[in-house]
């Protein structure tokens, strides 16, 4: 049986003036990947939240190795030819190290007020702006005329340096997303998904790339993984619902979401959940530590000195 290509990554776990440091701190633990996320206005009065791509930027510059991810960037507040310029001057500066994650967005419609857009198209913006974007990184002249972007032989040079281009992760939830990553995405990065659903989505999205004709070979299957380590999983899950309750809209009890979806409790039980995601198909996973900011180093080592050497020693 031949052996999986299993790769880690970690949202930035410390504040965005500490990049270098951090960035260069996971390097040498060995993560393969360094995440950053984005809101414009996270609610209204907002709290604090940043821009992926210049946070990025700053770690490339601090790194040698460590693959540069948006986890996620909100595509729909982007032209695609600003957007086409801003990575291929990124994935140039870093050496080929961009992986481009995307979304949609929604959680706060106040953003999106904001910025002037309508919520209710950002799918549909997120699909032109992915169409065109991919056309635009090869370096060619774009003639375009959709329903959010005209475009008349417009091209950006120099390209990226990647070929064909940065890998681009669509994340979400729901179909539509599944869609969108079968017909313009390189991998699928969801959140909130149970192995079980991870699994229905790999069939999905393979069911939907056959009718568009597309092959999945080199697809990247990535999983973005709430985790929370403490001695017990209740103890997890109290601090986990207690950090993630005020980031998304949810209905429910808030308990029932971490209990399902995050990686809970000591380490051995966060290996034991992690490798059903892997037997569901996730190939890369993106760690996103729900604890307290005091006690976000101690998860960073513990993932990368105890839970990845676990995981991996148990796929051998």
């Amino acid at each position: 049986m031949a052996k999986l290509d299993l790769r880690f990554g970690a949202v930035m776990p410390l504040g965005p003036e500490e990049i270098p440091g951090q960035a260069r701190w996971m390097e040498e633990l060995g993560y393969d990947y360094f995440a950053a996320g984005e809101h414009f206005m996270r609610g209204s009065p907002p709290v604090p939240s940043h821009a992926a791509l210049p946070l990025l930027a700053v770690a490339a510059g601090a790194t040698d190795r460590i693959r540069l991810l948006s986890s996620i960037l909100l595509a729909p507040f982007y032209h695609p030819t600003v957007l086409a310029r801003l990575t291929a001057t990124l994935d140039i500066a870093s050496g080929g190290r961009l992986t481009l994650g995307v979304g949609v967005g929604g959680e706060f419609p106040v953003e999106f007020e904001a910025a002037g857009l309508k919520v209710n198209q950002r799918g549909r913006r997120t699909d032109e702006c992915l169409e065109v974007l991919r056309r635009l990184w090869t370096g060619q002249a774009v003639t375009y005329q959709g329903r959010h972007f005209q475009l008349s032989s417009v091209m950006i040079n120099p390209p990226p340096l990647q070929q064909p281009h940065p890998p681009i992760w669509v994340s979400g939830r729901r179909d539509a997303a599944m869609l969108r990553a079968a017909k313009y995405g390189d991998g699928w990065m969801p959140y909130f998904y149970d192995p079980e659903r991870y699994q229905d989505s790999v069939a999905k999205i393979s069911r939907f790339s056959s009718e568009l004709g597309r092959d999945l070979s080199g697809f990247q299957w990535a999983h973005f993984a709430y985790i929370s380590i403490y001695p017990t999983v209740e103890a997890a899950a109290a601090v986990a619902a207690e950090e993630l309750g005020g980031q998304y809209l949810y209905g429910g009890e808030f308990m029932n979401i971490v209990s399902r979806y995050c990686l809970l409790g000591p380490v051995e039980r966060c290996a034991a959940r992690l490798n059903e995601y892997i037997d569901a198909g996730v190939r890369h996973v993106i760690f996103s530590v729900t604890c307290p900011p005091e006690d976000r180093a101690r998860h960073i080592e513990t993932i990368a000195k105890a839970l990845i050497p676990r995981c991996r020693a148990q796929r051998d």
